[in-house]
């Protein structure tokens, strides 16, 4: 629906020429001048239509099978999670007038999260690492990628999953752990990793304020 807007407003495939994409796609500039706003935005927003339909395909893909995993309130945390993430990490190591947009960051945390669950049911990691990998290597030999959303958005999706997944077990004793406990204490480690994540795009935009 927003691609299919931004298409319209730019009369073009070319989404990126949109006014609503140019006032939602992340640029760390203007962050730094207070539209935090992009650190969500830019998430919803695609250039083109194979930019779109490879992140969309990609989402089913993984999407599908951690959300039956993990339920879906959890699943759509690790999602935001790895999005802000992202965006944080774009904030941290892009150049201040690079733009970045699209789903790729969650869909990298959606991978990292994968990762987790598989490495907990003790099946063989292989093809999920592999996988991690080559799109770590396009990310890299591709012009126009973000490496740093891909990175931050792994980094932060796989660590919200084992928080859901393995920290109960640390922090709770074996009196005390039962499943609604294990399910609060995920729960508050998700919602302090979503602050984390939210507050590192923020404060690396405040660092360079007045750069734009």
């Amino acid at each position: 629906m927003i691609f299919a807007l931004c298409v319209i407003q730019a009369k073009s495939f070319d989404a990126g020429l949109a006014p609503l994409f140019q006032h939602g796609d992340l640029v760390r500039a203007y962050v730094a001048d207070g539209e935090y706003w992009r650190l969500l935005t830019a998430g919803f927003l695609h250039f083109t239509v194979a930019h779109i339909a490879l992140n969309m395909i990609s989402l089913y893909i993984l999407g599908r099978d951690l959300e039956a995993a993990l339920g879906l309130g959890r699943y759509l945390m690790v999602y935001f999670i790895a999005l802000f993430g992202g965006s944080a990490a774009v904030m941290l190591f892009e150049a201040a007038n690079v733009r970045s947009a699209g789903a790729s960051g969650a869909i990298y945390g959606l991978m990292g999260a994968v990762l987790v669950v598989v490495l907990k049911a003790k099946v063989s990691p292989t093809g999920v690492i592999t996988i991690i990998v080559i799109n770590l290597v396009f990310s890299v030999t591709m012009p126009g990628i973000s490496l740093a959303a891909h990175v931050g958005g792994l980094v932060f999706g796989a660590a919200a999953t084992a928080a859901i997944i393995y920290l109960p077990g640390v922090v709770l004793s074996r009196e005390s752990s039962t499943q609604q406990n294990a399910s609060r204490v995920g729960w508050i480690a998700l919602v302090v990793l979503l602050v984390i994540a939210i507050g590192l795009g923020v404060a690396a935009g405040s660092s360079v304020s007045g750069l734009v």
